[in-house]
């Protein structure tokens, strides 16, 4: 079982984001295809299945969380693409697994203090136990008392998969 929760985007940030995306570009759905088939979706934090209809976004966390608490990230105030469902789903249900936890595969832990700066962050192989392996990279997160939050992204292109807050 995981030690912490894995964080999707607000249902009602997807609602946003279902119409306009971060980038201010109208939501464009299409049909997943076989290329599409295995990439995380934000919104329930699985695999994305050929046939579903999707849509790739341009979303801002730390601007969207800013704007909740106060904080000013200025410059790390970044947006990037992520995958989410062009129609409501049935969420994200937590589970005794963290999501896109293919063991190989490499993610940046990027930790954040309480006015969204970035404070440090980690590279994370993620090995055969890959609970094991995100529960030891956000307890060395955590262990520093200025991270407030740590979002793991795709090493490769930076994608943001998931958030975790401080507990």
């Amino acid at each position: 079982m995981t030690r912490y929760t894995a964080l999707p985007i607000d249902p009602t940030v997807l609602k946003e984001l279902r119409d306009v995306d971060d980038a201010g570009r109208p939501c464009a759905p299409y049909t997943a295809t076989a290329a599409d088939a295995g990439s995380p979706l934000r919104c329930c934090l699985r695999p994305i299945r050929e046939g579903e209809r999707i849509a790739l976004v341009s979303y801002a966390p730390l601007r969207r969380w800013a704007a909740e608490t106060g904080a000013t990230p200025g410059a790390y105030d970044e947006q990037g693409p992520v995958f989410l469902h062009a129609d409501v789903c049935g969420g994200y249900v937590p589970g005794a697994r963290y999501p896109f936890d293919r063991s190989g595969a490499r993610r940046t832990v990027r930790r954040y203090d309480a006015r969204g700066r970035i404070v440090g962050g980690d590279l994370l192989e993620i090995p055969a136990d890959a609970t094991a392996g995100f529960d030891a990279a956000f307890d060395e997160a955590f262990a520093d008392p200025l991270v407030v939050q740590a979002h793991v992204r795709a090493l490769e292109y930076g994608c943001y998969h998931f958030a975790v807050h401080r507990p």
